[in-house]
């Protein structure tokens, strides 16, 4: 596994697919259905919720049960409001920038499908030099081409139709991966590369494995609340996306130092249970995986908070990929950081041993 290369043509493929599809905070499931086909070679079974979360299971019957974790949701929109003259302003369905908005084309979905419109912007020569407002989210609106309210409704648009960017992927450079939606798209393509290796090697597990797209992360870590109560696992490995904070405008003192190519990046924190990290710093130097680490204050903000406090505690860590600008359109990461966190956390599979309980007083 050392220096193999990980990323197929037909796991670049799915890769591409799955992040190009919308997937929305509560609107997750045809996401859900590319990933759980592609996966479906690799695992015994599935289990799925209500709410859309889903989980590929390797040796269902196991009493002694392992995680590992992405979300499966991106940010968006909802219309809010329609004005007399058609045009549409908007609230927040998890962390959506109103900086980026405006100028860019937008997919607004309806029962008829997608509609497509502009965040629209006043021109330069109309706005008062002196006093220039920044885009906000109570001035920031969409523009369907609409000359009135009636004719956005007939066009089949209301309040409550989700929004979101219709930015595809690309690779710049080689080998950085851009689009929206990398966060966190990149952890369910990761944990279901796991799976996939795992396979492709005859890796034998003397445990059961959850492999785990949760819904709702983006507004509060919802889908992972509701999934973990379903799985009881003893031990969950959370994948999300962190910052690279080298760019400019953000300071390092507040923000720590972690960057694009460097490596997966580990994270302590409150919600993070010591041997289990220590476990997963361990297996990286042992197997020569590049690695970075990461301070959280109170909460990781991330799944692992969700599955750590679940259950009466589930012995929970974070590896994280560092990503430059998150909640935009172009969140970028690099190749050689996907791949190796999928490596730490196949890697990290084959050390663990059925009952282990992590305990700090045994």
């Amino acid at each position: 596994m050392a220096n193999k290369k990980i990323i197929t043509k037909k796991s670049l493929e799915f890769f591409e697919k799955y992040l190009n599809n919308a997937s929305p905070t509560g609107y997750e499931w045809e996401g859900q259905k590319i990933w759980m086909d592609y996966l479906k070679p690799y695992v015994d079974t599935f289990i799925t919720d209500t709410y859309g979360s889903a989980v590929g299971v390797i040796n269902p019957d196991a009493k002694y049960k392992v995680v590992i974790e992405g979300h499966s949701d991106e940010i968006s929109w909802y219309v809010n409001y329609i004005t007399d003259n058609g045009l549409l302003y908007v609230i927040r369905n998890g962390g959506s920038d109103h900086q980026i908005a405006p100028s860019k084309w937008v997919n607004i979905h309806t029962k008829n499908g997608v509609v497509k419109g502009i965040f629209g912007w006043p021109a330069i020569h109309t706005r008062d030099k002196s006093k220039e407002e920044p885009p906000k989210l109570d001035n920031i609106f969409i523009d369907i081409g609409a000359k009135d309210k009636e004719e956005v409704e007939k066009m089949g648009v209301h309040v409550g139709c989700v929004i979101t960017y219709p930015d595809e992927f690309k690779i710049l450079n080689k080998d950085k991966f851009v689009c929206r939606a990398i966060d966190n798209r990149a952890g369910g393509f990761m944990v279901a590369e796991v799976a996939r290796l795992l396979h492709e090697n005859k890796k034998k597990l003397p445990f059961g494995l959850y492999i785990t797209n949760a819904v709702q992360e983006e507004i509060g870590l919802r889908g992972a609340e509701m999934i973990t109560q379903t799985i009881k696992p003893n031990v969950a490995i959370i994948t999300d996306v962190c910052h690279d904070t080298t760019t400019p405008m953000i300071e390092q003192k507040t923000q720590g130092h972690t960057e694009i190519g460097a490596g997966p990046v580990i994270s302590y924190a409150p919600a993070v249970q010591n041997k289990l990290r220590e476990r997963i710093i361990e297996t990286a130097e042992a197997n020569k995986i590049p690695f970075q680490r990461m301070a959280a204050s109170r909460s990781t903000g991330t799944d692992t908070d969700a599955f750590a406090y679940s259950n009466g505690g589930v012995a929970s860590a974070l590896i994280s990929l560092p990503l430059r600008y998150m909640h935009t359109t172009v969140e970028t990461v690099h190749k050689d950081d996907v791949e190796n966190v999928i490596r730490l956390i196949y890697e990290t599979l084959l050390n663990i041993e059925e009952g282990e309980t992590f305990s700090y007083f045994d």
